[in-house]
């Protein structure tokens, strides 16, 4: 009996480091077909890969998987222009080469973890050729379009509303990576679909790996770790610190690992107002944060308050959970109530400084038994809610329910 086919349909796919690849993996150790449709990799630097040519289309593999690219706009990172040029030509590209191929693959799995016009490759085979189509939503449009600064004009409104219709209404069931966010799908889909929270779980993390050393003296390591753009709210982390009493400034250090289209204006932010023990150590290999982790006291996660911000759980936080180390979580909503519910570390409301200033201190006055259960709750919480062969799996059984 031949091997159903999945085609999966993403804008990253690896060498970009990103979930994606490893349920493409799994789902192959499980006897199926798998395909990826995806474009040149840039992210996050804005250039291609060195090994990769920016080709209108080529083929390429991935641990035996078939993978069909298409050409990527670069030079992102710094204009707006180019970055929704970069997904405009991911959804016509990848629509033609998907109408092309699209026929005989079983089912479909889109993989949206950016804007949801990546996602247009993947439905139109339904629309066409009717097929299984299954996405999995870590970015819910129209709400993340205005939490970017765009403006919530008539015009704008009513073709978002249109298109974020259009594309659910050609999928067969959909799964969102936060729980809150399955009211703000629901108004866009008719009743009898089916959305189910399948969360992100953590990153695989090397636990063979010595942890590094952060700096000559000892202090209480504060840590984040991943993207550095401005929904982050890294500018309020940074000043809240930087406002310290120096009995505690002087036994901390904030480290902030990670490239972004921010990270400049915070490292100017830094030498403008002479903040202390703030120190950026760049971009690292995903397969070497442990040794990071492991030499934190607490691991920061961070987003501006906005209304979709409030039903986001960052997949760093997982990693984090995974990582066994207590939390300083400044966001609102969903991923708060995880922190505090479970009791992994300390929670402050994004836009207030002096509650940032005040878990800091809180932290840094912490007691090591305090710490210890805080990383024991991490660990229960791994293994039970955020278990990624269960995710998986569960993931897997909802694209097959459609036939």
């Amino acid at each position: 009996m031949n091997a159903k086919k999945i085609l999966i349909v993403t804008e990253n796919f690896y060498p970009e480091e990103f979930k994606i690849n490893e349920i493409a993996i799994e789902w192959q150790k499980k006897g199926y077909e798998v395909a990826i449709l995806t474009q040149e990799p840039t992210y996050p630097f804005g250039k291609v890969y060195d090994g990769y040519k920016n080709r209108w289309y080529f083929e390429d593999s991935y641990h035996g998987m078939k993978v069909y690219r298409v050409k990527a706009v670069t030079g992102y990172k710094e204009s707006l222009f180019k970055k929704l040029l970069k997904y405009f030509t991911f959804m016509f590209l990848g629509s033609f080469v998907a109408l092309k191929i699209g026929k005989k693959y079983d089912y479909v799995f889109g993989f949206d973890v950016g804007p949801l016009t990546g996602m247009v490759p993947a439905v139109l085979l339904q629309k066409f050729y009717n097929k299984p189509v299954l996405l999995w939503v870590q970015d819910v449009w129209p709400d993340t379009v205005y939490a970017y600064g765009f403006k919530k004009r008539r015009i704008l409104v009513k073709m978002l509303d249109a298109f974020v219709r259009f594309v659910y209404k050609y999928t067969s069931s959909i799964a969102v990576s936060g729980e809150g966010f399955i009211k703000r799908v629901k108004p866009y889909v008719n009743n009898n679909k089916i959305i189910k929270y399948l969360p992100n779980w953590a990153d695989d993390l090397d636990e063979t790996l010595a942890p590094i050393s952060l700096s000559n003296d000892e202090k209480i390591h504060f840590t984040f770790a991943g993207n550095i753009g401005k929904v982050q709210n890294l500018d309020n982390v940074l000043k809240a610190f930087s406002m310290l009493p120096k009995e505690y400034l002087d036994k901390a250090q904030l480290n902030i690992i990670g490239d972004g289209s921010f990270l400049e204006a915070l490292k100017q932010q830094v030498s403008e107002n002479n903040y202390k023990n703030i120190v950026f150590w760049g971009r690292k290999p995903r397969n070497e944060m442990n040794k990071y982790f492991q030499a934190s006291d607490f691991l920061i996660v961070s987003l501006i308050d906005k209304p979709i911000f409030s039903l986001t759980v960052p997949a760093k936080i997982q990693t984090y959970i995974a990582a066994k180390k207590p939390i300083l979580a400044i966001i609102c909503g969903d991923a708060a109530e995880i922190i505090e519910k479970n009791r992994l570390g300390f929670t402050a409301k994004p836009y207030e400084i002096s509650q940032i200033k005040d878990i800091f201190i809180k932290a840094i006055k912490a007691t090591e038994d305090g710490k210890q259960e805080f990383s024991r709750n991490c660990e229960s919480l791994t293994e039970n809610e955020f278990n990624k062969d269960r995710i998986i799996n569960d993931m897997l059984m909802l694209l097959m329910e459609e036939r």
